[in-house]
């Protein structure tokens, strides 16, 4: 269950790092919804991204090491 819920977050805060990025890189704003909170320059969502993806990597990690 605990794998679960940390591949889940990563996969959503990956998305929304990338969304945020390329809606600065190649649009006037970004996109996804960490916006409508927070001013987050590109360097931040890109963070953003890298944390995500490393949280789902362990999440998945985690969840094929349980199934063996």
């Amino acid at each position: 269950m605990k794998n679960e819920i940390l591949l889940i977050i990563g996969w959503i805060a990956a998305i929304q790092g990338a969304l945020g990025a390329a809606g600065q890189m190649f649009g006037e704003n970004p996109w996804g919804f960490v916006h409508l909170w927070w001013d987050v320059p590109v360097g931040g969502y890109l963070a953003l991204f890298l944390v995500g993806a490393a949280l789902a990597f362990m999440g998945e990690m985690a969840r094929k090491k349980e199934k063996g």
